[in-house]
């Protein structure tokens, strides 16, 4: 598992943790029942405080994308893939709505729009 950490990233790093980590679960890289670094290994990879990556791993936690058994480790929990795809799905539309609201007060286009969408995906 490879975390990179972006120091000009207006995110704070326990966030760039617990997405790129969320990430590789949806993706697939990272399956139930997989060993994720320790707390400690983790923080010293990326030199970052242990705090920092305690944090991450609680939100992790919280949202139910992970598990740790105490003296053992972190794993990735079981995931309802649908149940997951179906909240971001409502995240992207809610999200659509609002980028459709702001291109119509400036007067854009859907064609406009639509043009847009395709550069942005390119990239």
């Amino acid at each position: 598992m490879q975390i990179i950490i972006s120091n000009s990233s207006k995110e704070p790093i326990y966030e760039q943790i617990t997405n790129q980590i969320k990430s590789s679960i949806l993706a697939g890289e990272l399956k139930e029942g997989d060993v994720i670094p320790s707390m400690r290994k983790l923080a010293k990879d990326l030199h970052i405080s242990v705090i920092t990556t305690k944090r991450a791993y609680e939100e992790l936690e919280k949202a139910g994308f992970i598990y740790s058994i105490v003296g053992k480790g972190s794993f990735v929990a079981e995931q309802n893939l649908e149940m997951i795809r179906e909240k971001k799905l409502k995240v992207i539309e809610e999200q659509l709505s609002m980028v459709i609201a702001n291109s119509r007060e400036i007067g854009l286009s859907t064609e406009e729009l639509q043009q847009l969408l395709n550069i942005l995906s390119e990239e």
